[in-house]
């Protein structure tokens, strides 16, 4: 029987569109900007990834969030788990196959045919790794190499970041009759600092583009499996909308308040968000967050998530409320690099945000 987790919207259009873009500007890859959690690791997956293979190239996917200290090292594993899977089928037949045989009789007589020839191992240090990875890829594949990159930005905070970046922008470039490229990334201002800094390596390297979000197609389905699953009663597309902004286009979140509201039988979307703010699940899990800083990193959270300046006289003098607290704008600063880092406060072009929508009204009325 279908469920809400099963409704999902396929967007093959866009990626074609995509790998249209990667052939007509060959080794110029593409970086993908969106919020997180709006949908962009499952569009790679279910949609750029077939549509890729459809035209003869192999999917790469890598998340450099597996290892933020060490994130070449990240794309070097998924290099290397494609190329195994190339070179070591998974039946058992295509595994004897590939066996070498050293012995073989002959008319009663065995010979021995030895070790058949192999490469040279592959490179220790990371940037050769990658450059030679990528070529006994291709050349395996016989065709182009599509790398994913997921959180691209993660490059850029690496302790050796600006050398990862530089080897990066030099592999896709030489090898870029061999490999094509799309990033991905969730902080405007890391993606804009990885791209736009001048005299950096990735200066205007990538095209950046702006990841759509799902629109009234999303929300469509979610009504329909609601009307039929309660017989007579309807959600109202206007009200899905105001909710799904609410949230922050989150598909996933959209999902568990729809299905929320199906297990209360109520139609009221502004309710339903309400009631999924509200709930012990929900408040645990933002209290585990606010538990994870300290009081005076709280107090930062409340001034941003409430539209202050964090920097500004009128915050300064609010945090002088918080018990042993010495506010100072470098004390603020320190504090806002800290929330950053931990993925609770992001930059855009209108200034520090709260990631997670609902996160920052959860924090403005408790404020």
């Amino acid at each position: 029987m279908k469920t809400f987790d099963d409704i999902e919207v396929r967007r093959p259009g866009i990626a074609r569109s995509y790998l249209a873009l990667l052939g007509a500007q060959p080794g110029r890859p593409l970086a993908l900007f969106a919020p997180r959690r709006v949908g962009k690791t499952f569009f790679l997956d279910h949609d750029l990834a077939p549509e890729a293979k459809a035209a003869r190239l192999l999917p790469v996917y890598a998340d450099l969030w597996l290892h933020k200290s060490a994130p070449l090292e990240a794309v070097n594993h998924a290099l290397e788990e494609a190329l195994d899977d190339l070179l070591v089928p998974d039946s058992y037949v295509g595994k004897v196959a590939r066996t070498p045989v050293k012995k073989m009789g002959l008319l009663g007589a065995s010979v021995d045919l030895g070790d058949e020839p192999h490469r040279r191992t592959l490179p220790q240090a990371a940037a050769l790794r990658l450059d030679a990875l990528v070529t006994r890829l291709a050349r395996q594949h016989k065709g182009q190499v599509l790398l994913m990159l997921d959180e691209v930005q993660t490059l850029g905070d690496a302790p050796d970041g600006v050398s990862m970046v530089a080897t990066l922008r030099a592999v896709l470039h030489k090898r870029r009759e061999e490999v094509c490229a799309v990033f991905t990334g969730s902080s405007q201002e890391g993606l804009a600092r990885l791209m736009n800094t001048a005299g950096a390596p990735m200066y205007q390297f990538a095209q950046i583009i702006d990841f759509p979000i799902l629109g009234d197609e999303f929300l469509r389905l979610l009504a329909e499996h609601f009307g039929k699953v309660h017989r007579g009663k309807k959600l109202e597309l206007g009200e899905l909308r105001d909710g799904f902004r609410q949230i922050g286009f989150k598909p996933a979140l959209m999902r568990d308040v729809v299905k929320a509201m199906s297990a209360e039988g109520i139609t009221d979307v502004r309710r339903g968000v309400e009631n999924y703010m509200a709930s012990d699940h929900q408040v645990s899990i933002w209290l585990a967050l606010l538990n994870s800083v300290d009081a005076f990193d709280r107090g930062v959270l409340v001034a941003v998530a409430g539209g202050q300046p964090p920097l500004s006289q009128a915050t300064l003098k609010r945090l002088t409320a918080i018990p042993g607290a010495k506010p100072t704008i470098s004390k603020v600063r320190s504090s806002i690099e800290k929330l950053k880092r931990g993925g609770l406060l992001s930059k855009n072009a209108l200034g520090l945000t709260i990631d997670d929508p609902l996160f920052a009204e959860f924090l403005q009325k408790r404020g």
